[in-house]
């Protein structure tokens, strides 16, 4: 496999080429230190394999799942593997409905990147083992009981996801700008959210909008 890597770090880098040549299946064809280098480097040399880290500093993508999508979007035939400190659910659910094949934690051990260029050459999804106790505990909280809105907060989350503001909800209902503000920090209070992204994101993933 035709291998790109990714990630801001020339330490990092060496570490990821060095686990990626134990593989014994890759070729190494470039790298790149953010979001713009890489970007540009896919745009000229192809490869069935990317392994990047998630949130790198750059100019015109320095929003991870933005890079991700972009990478989805113009080259859907390769494969991704993500490399990250992050342990945020939303942000690993996120990645995942992207199409990433593979999540490493960067505190990983050693041989999980191996590992994850196996199972992503054999057509499988790898997730390291500390991410996925996560992703697990999530589900079952999700299972045990979902936080659940009240029918004017379902209402203000979806409207504002589909593109109103606060302003024109409050027009809609005929109610205060201040009344429908502390309906929708409800809404995101209940759900555990602290980011208009986020919310949003739940709104995608609960059906609210398409």
């Amino acid at each position: 496999m035709r291998v790109i890597i990714a990630d801001d770090h020339p330490v990092v880098r060496i570490g990821m080429r060095m686990l990626t040549d134990l593989s014994g299946t890759c070729v190494i064809v470039g790298e790149a230190e953010g979001p713009d280098s890489l970007l540009s480097l896919l745009s000229t040399t192809t490869c069935e394999l990317l392994i990047t880290d998630y949130c790198m500093p750059g100019n015109v993508q320095a929003d991870g799942l933005k890079m991700l999508s972009m990478v989805r979007r113009h080259h859907p035939g390769t494969s991704i593997i993500l490399v990250t400190m992050f342990t945020n659910v939303m942000a690993l659910r996120a990645a995942l409905a992207q199409g990433v094949m593979a999540i490493i934690a960067k505190d990983a051990s050693a041989k999980e990147l191996p590992m994850a260029i196996k199972a992503v050459h054999e057509g499988r999804r790898f997730i390291s083992e500390s991410l996925r106790a996560v992703l697990l505990q999530a589900n079952a909280e999700t299972r045990s009981g979902p936080p659940s809105l009240s029918a004017k907060e379902h209402e203000v989350v979806r409207m504002l996801a589909s593109g109103m503001t606060v302003s024109e909800i409050a027009d809609h209902f005929k109610r205060s700008v201040s009344t429908i503000s502390k309906q929708k920090n409800m809404a995101m209070q209940r759900l555990g959210i602290s980011t208009d992204v986020d919310l949003f994101a739940y709104a995608r993933d609960s059906g609210m909008v398409h």
